[in-house]
């Protein structure tokens, strides 16, 4: 990531007050994954930690058989 998360919260919080079950989605430039070689795999695991605050753990799964598609009406 650019920017950790601490500053990423510090930011939002200057622009907008957050509470309990807020969440704040980052996203990733395109091109980073490809120009360290290191791309996201099933079963990696990914943490996120704030001190004093928490820590937040998830594990990826496979990849889907088929992606999502919006139904036409």
């Amino acid at each position: 990531m650019i920017f950790d998360v601490y500053e990423l919260v510090s930011f939002i919080s200057h622009i907008m007050t957050l509470t309990p079950g807020d969440v704040i989605a980052t996203g990733t430039p395109s091109g980073v994954g490809m120009a360290t070689g290191r791309l996201l795999q099933g079963g990696d695991t990914i943490t996120c930690r704030i001190e004093g605050i928490g820590e937040l753990t998830n594990t990826l799964g496979p990849p889907p058989e088929a992606f999502y598609a919006p139904r036409k009406a």
